[in-house]
């Protein structure tokens, strides 16, 4: 989704800068820098909304230029992807890093993309709730930010809301709290059920009212298990030759593993590029 969240990648290796950049500019404003020293100098000029950094780099590392940033009041405010080695993640990083996630390198790109789509969904879903109408209603279109996006990027923000999703004349509402699902309708399917049947929609609107509450508990799935089990059930659908796949039972185990895009057939993963350095 294209859209105003700015982010700065910051890579001493030029191979992986350039494919990143490549394939975060469509999601993106995206701004580069080489080392630590020329990133400090652009954050400072135009404070990015989300950090892509290599941890390990000659000079000031990544984590130093965190913490410089953050020293800072005029550049506190931004959210932080670290790229980092196994090694280094286990022994040298700790949650007190204030990370929001990190690429474990080496990485394949679609990947490292779609990991990193899911913290620029939330930034902007983030700016979409600051610049609300007076009613507190956020309003958008699912060709902006399909189902599957909205659904973790509420998760990975932790928020507590009323989801109302509208494709051609179906309805429906799933309610959550602190990111997770707790009730959704959709005509006579309520739970799980309703849930599965939106997550293909790629067309439609939604609107997000941060007041909405409901007492009901209708799901048995969190959000992941209910998204992770969504996608099976696409995928299952796409190897059946595009028919719609009936809802799983209430509580059937999660059995995907596929992230946000399902469907990715063998050809594309072949063509995936394995990134380290």
């Amino acid at each position: 989704m294209a859209n105003n969240v700015k982010l700065l990648v910051v890579d001493d290796n030029p191979m992986v800068l350039a494919m990143l950049q490549q394939a975060l500019t469509p999601l993106a404003v995206v701004t580069t820098a080489t080392d630590a020293a020329d990133a400090l100098l652009k954050a400072v000029d135009d404070v990015p909304d989300l950090l892509v950094c290599d941890y390990k780099m000659p000079g000031m590392d990544g984590r130093q230029l965190v913490e410089k940033l953050r020293s800072r009041p005029a550049t506190a405010n931004f959210s932080t992807v670290l790229m980092a080695s196994k090694v280094d993640i286990a022994e040298r990083l700790s949650p007190q890093d204030a990370a929001d996630d990190y690429l474990e390198k080496p990485f394949f790109l679609k990947d490292a993309t779609r990991r990193i789509k899911r913290t620029i969904d939330r930034i902007a879903l983030e700016k979409m709730a600051k610049t609300a109408p007076k009613d507190g209603v956020v309003r958008g279109s699912l060709a902006q930010m399909n189902v599957i996006d909205l659904m973790q990027s509420l998760e990975m923000g932790r928020k507590s809301c009323q989801l109302s999703l509208s494709n051609e004349g179906d309805e429906c509402e799933v309610f959550f709290v602190e990111g997770q699902v707790k009730h959704a309708t959709y005509g006579k399917l309520v739970g799980d059920e309703a849930v599965f049947k939106v997550l293909r929609w790629t067309g439609g609107n939604f609107q997000l009212d941060f007041e909405g509450k409901t007492d009901k508990e209708t799901t048995q799935l969190n959000t992941q298990g209910l998204l992770m089990e969504g996608l099976r059930l696409l995928d299952e659908s796409a190897r059946d030759g595009g028919g719609e796949a009936e809802p799983a039972a209430a509580g059937a185990p999660a059995a995907a593993t596929a992230p946000s895009g399902a469907g990715r057939g063998r050809r594309e993963e072949e063509e995936d590029v394995l990134l380290d350095g």
